[in-house]
């Protein structure tokens, strides 16, 4: 693997289950015309986008039950390089259903992840220090499972900042806000979890800025929002950037805020400034949107979505 990897962690993978319809009527029999299954949870999601850049990257999550022996098998057919933590819990499954349109909808029936032990959560934890030695970079993303306390991602950016890694950490709530003060290099969320973890609305622009202004004053040293079809601001202290979205014609837009995070983590590891990485993971955003699933892309849609995107400064009244 070598020593500059991305290392991409999260309690809370899934196995998702995509099925597309020629139309998707409430109150009425569906039947899907193609379904397919992949490995899928947040970490695997930004894994995989990773991988398809060209990165060197490892997902490491935990896995249980006959669903985890499904997502372990895709991941080798994917050939993703992972580490698998064995847990009781079943791993959880997550249902896209994609009605093409127009104007085209994708809605998205979520099971919460089963609950980890603290045994198992020490074995994660375990496995995490012994890979960082070997990481440029730790994307930690999504929720925590149950039984995994909250300031697992506090602990494994202190271990991340001992061994050289830049981290990346994409959460809300307790579980963001505990881990700003070991100043990751980039805090991700979108509007709504910014709202959440902050505790207020963000109905304007002047809010946005306050809160983020608040996550740098906090530790972040970068603070990125993705606002869905709004593009995504981002701040790193003294300056905002706005990004405006791309217009594409969506197929699914499931997983791409893993993408973008995926996109801002190669370019910090390619030596870019945060414009540029917000470049490139807008990119990956627009380019997961286009086919069904969640965390997968074709990097010649990359290529081609990158020179049409934009980094706006702003500037502050």
């Amino acid at each position: 693997m070598g020593s500059s990897m991305h290392l991409c962690l999260g309690t809370t993978p899934a196995l998702q289950r995509t099925m597309i319809f020629d139309r998707l009527a409430i109150d009425q029999v569906n039947r899907a015309k193609r379904v397919f299954e992949h490995a899928s949870g947040k970490s695997i999601n930004v894994a995989r986008v990773l991988h398809a850049l060209g990165e060197k990257t490892i997902a490491c999550v935990p896995l249980g039950g006959e669903r985890g022996e499904i997502v372990r098998r895709d991941l080798r057919r994917s050939r993703l390089p992972h580490r698998c933590i064995a847990v009781g819990a079943p791993t959880r499954i997550c249902t896209t259903l994609i009605d093409p349109g127009p104007p085209g909808h994708a809605t998205e029936l979520v099971e919460e992840a089963g609950p980890i032990t603290p045994g198992e959560c020490a074995v994660m934890f375990e496995t995490l220090m012994a890979l960082l030695p070997r990481a440029k970079m730790l994307v930690l993303s999504g929720s925590l499972a149950g039984g995994v306390g909250a300031d697992f991602y506090a602990r494994s950016c202190r271990a991340a900042n001992q061994a050289g890694a830049a981290v990346i950490v994409d959460a809300r709530g307790r579980e963001l806000m505990g881990a700003l003060p070991m100043r990751p290099m980039v805090a991700k969320c979108n509007r709504a979890e910014l709202a959440a973890t902050i505790g207020k609305p963000i109905d304007d622009e002047a809010a946005l800025r306050k809160a983020m202004t608040l996550l740098h004053e906090r530790g972040a040293q970068w603070v990125i929002v993705t606002l869905g079809a709004e593009g995504a601001r981002a701040h790193d202290g003294g300056t905002y950037w706005r990004i405006p979205a791309l217009r594409i014609e969506a197929v699914s837009a499931i997983g791409s805020g893993d993408a973008f995070a995926a996109g801002v983590a190669a370019g910090i590891a390619r030596g870019q400034n945060i414009a540029e990485s917000c470049r490139l993971g807008a990119a990956c955003a627009a380019a997961n949107a286009l086919i069904p699933g969640s965390g997968l892309l074709r990097p010649a849609d990359v290529r081609r979505l990158l020179k049409q995107t934009r980094v706006i400064r702003c500037h502050c009244p």
